[in-house]
């Protein structure tokens, strides 16, 4: 069974980091890139980090670039979102996904359709 576990998330003021941690069984790690989302009360599923697990390759949303930072551990099967410099509109459900293929079709790398499996998610809240 493929299972995705988000963990980390918590309340952090403004200006602050906290660290996710998405960890994954069921499946071939390596075979599949993972995508980090986020969705706010009231707004749309938004994505915002991408991660292949075949070359490292990484992408970023124009509206978390040069603070969040993804990576991944294959050992350990674990996709990991750094994310520095907080702030509120980053309050959000966080979640992590996996890619239907072997990695995300661009241009559009972060559209959801490319993903098949979901996590429960992880409340992160920034406070003003």
């Amino acid at each position: 069974e493929v299972q995705l576990v988000e963990s980390g998330g918590g309340l952090v003021q403004a200006g602050g980091s906290l660290g996710l941690s998405c960890t994954a069984s069921g499946f071939t790690f390596a075979a599949h890139a993972i995508g980090w989302y986020r969705q706010a009360p009231g707004k749309e599923r938004e994505g915002v980090a991408y991660i292949s697990n075949s070359d490292g390759s990484t992408y970023y949303a124009d509206s978390v670039k040069g603070r969040f930072t993804i990576s991944s551990d294959n050992a350990k099967r674990t996709v990991y979102l750094q994310m520095n410099s907080l702030k509120p509109e980053d309050t959000a459900v966080y979640y992590c996904a996996r890619t239907e293929g072997i990695v995300a079709i661009p241009p559009k790398i972060l559209a959801p359709e490319q993903y098949d499996y979901w996590g429960q998610g992880t409340q992160v809240t920034v406070s003003s």
